[in-house]
């Protein structure tokens, strides 16, 4: 293994870039992606997905921190990190196809002596059985005996400024015992909240797995218990915060469960468990669960419109947030166009306001139009859906005709501001 780590970061999105930003702060770093468009843009020294400070890029730029989509560029390293989103696909099922685009470009520039390690959420066993074989394909050389792999998932919480990518312990792993030690070190020089090196890197990617599947089951289990206390006329967050009052009570809370890692990484264990014969119960019965909310909260808004004597056919309905998360531009698999569908099918008049998403990203992907203006106009309901900074200080009278429906999603307002809520 070469002395002078040099490091190419490969895939620029919410993960890539606040990582290939840190590691330019110790070495010689190279951000990699085939998106001419976003290279650009982050050499202009700006991010739209607002995980790094304009003033961190810009500075990172200065120190020699380079961007780019070509793969020359890159040849020079030594040390490949691949940070590739892992979608599913229309069926559930893990969609491989761009970690197997990365690996193949790992694999036209990977030397001998070389490391990569992948940080892309995966089942156990993604990492040997799929991606190194690709490059060993492309590249010509034998793993482990001519290059190397480790595996560290990622850690990112998009949008939180407070648990950024260095105070976030980070799990590491490598192809062998001394590479494990390599890897592990580049790491620890950059992450100030310490590294956690673990013993094999299927072990490392099923601790990533069932992070989120964890997260998953919890949550859905407080939307099934908000579905039972709405039957009884009782209101969930009351219920919450009292056996809160508790020192080991969990403080999950009911609601949308979207973005790219929860509302994925538990179809990923589900397929794998499945493939060594397993049928796991509880894991995909939290998915179904939390991928139904979105239509529960339309079918409970309708009800509530009734109850009022609105005319749901051609009312207006206004839906605050649209993005995955709060304070959070990252639209990906967010489930409030599962509210949007649902009330579209009663024949109401959908509005979505949300000052944080991309409208041209949100038709491109959706199909719906999204404003980050708040329009001028009165609705017959409001569906407070994501919980942006914005919304807590927004004057609700603005919006909302005198006899109105408002649901909250998020718990956001007082229980008697509202009409109904998760």
């Amino acid at each position: 293994m070469k002395t002078e780590t040099k490091i190419a970061v490969i895939g620029l999105g919410y993960v890539g870039l606040p990582l290939a930003r840190l590691f330019s702060t110790k070495y010689k770093t190279i951000g990699f992606d085939i998106n001419q468009q976003r290279v650009s843009e982050l050499m202009s020294g700006h991010d739209a997905t607002l995980e790094v400070e304009d003033e961190l890029l810009q500075e990172a730029i200065r120190n020699g921190f380079v961007c780019t989509h070509e793969l020359e560029k890159i040849r020079d390293c030594n040390f490949y990190v691949v940070t590739v989103p892992t979608p599913v696909d229309k069926n559930n099922n893990p969609d491989l196809t761009p970690l197997y685009k990365a690996s193949e470009t790992v694999g036209k520039v990977i030397g001998k002596g070389d490391i990569v390690v992948y940080e892309s959420t995966v089942y156990p066993g993604v990492t040997e059985d799929e991606c190194l074989p690709v490059v060993e394909k492309i590249s010509g050389l034998k793993f482990n005996v001519d290059f190397f792999a480790g595996y560290s998932p990622e850690r990112i919480n998009p949008g939180d400024k407070l648990h950024t990518v260095e105070k976030i312990k980070k799990v590491t792993s490598g192809s062998t015992p001394e590479v494990a030690q390599k890897v592990n070190e580049v790491y620890a020089s950059v992450i100030t909240a310490g590294t956690h090196l673990a013993p094999t890197m299927k072990v490392a990617e099923a601790a990533k797995v069932i992070e989120n599947a964890q997260r998953d089951i919890n949550i859905a289990f407080v939307n099934e218990l908000s579905k039972i206390f709405n039957k009884m006329g009782i209101d969930t967050q009351y219920v919450l915060a009292a056996a809160g009052t508790k020192w080991n009570f969990l403080p999950f809370k009911p609601g949308l469960v979207g973005g790219h890692c929860i509302g994925v990484d538990p179809y990923y264990l589900a397929q794998a468990a499945q493939r060594y014969g397993y049928n796991p119960e509880i894991i995909l019965a939290g998915r179904r669960m939390n991928d139904g909310m979105g239509a529960y909260v339309a079918n409970q808004v309708v009800k509530l419109m009734l109850k009022k004597g609105i005319q749901v056919l051609d009312s207006e309905v206004l839906i605050l947030g649209f993005t995955f998360k709060e304070n959070c531009p990252d639209v990906r698999n967010t489930k409030v166009i599962d509210i949007v569908k649902e009330l579209q099918d009663y024949d109401v008049k959908v509005t979505i306001y949300d000052p944080w998403a991309n409208p041209v990203e949100v038709k491109h992907e959706y199909g719906v139009t999204v404003l980050n203006e708040l329009p001028k106009k009165k609705f017959d309901g409001v569906v407070l859906a994501v919980a942006h900074e914005e919304f807590k200080q927004l004057d609700l009278s603005q919006v909302i005709n005198g006899k109105k429906v408002v649901f909250d999603v998020k718990g956001m307002l007082a229980g008697e501001r509202v009409d109904g809520r998760l």
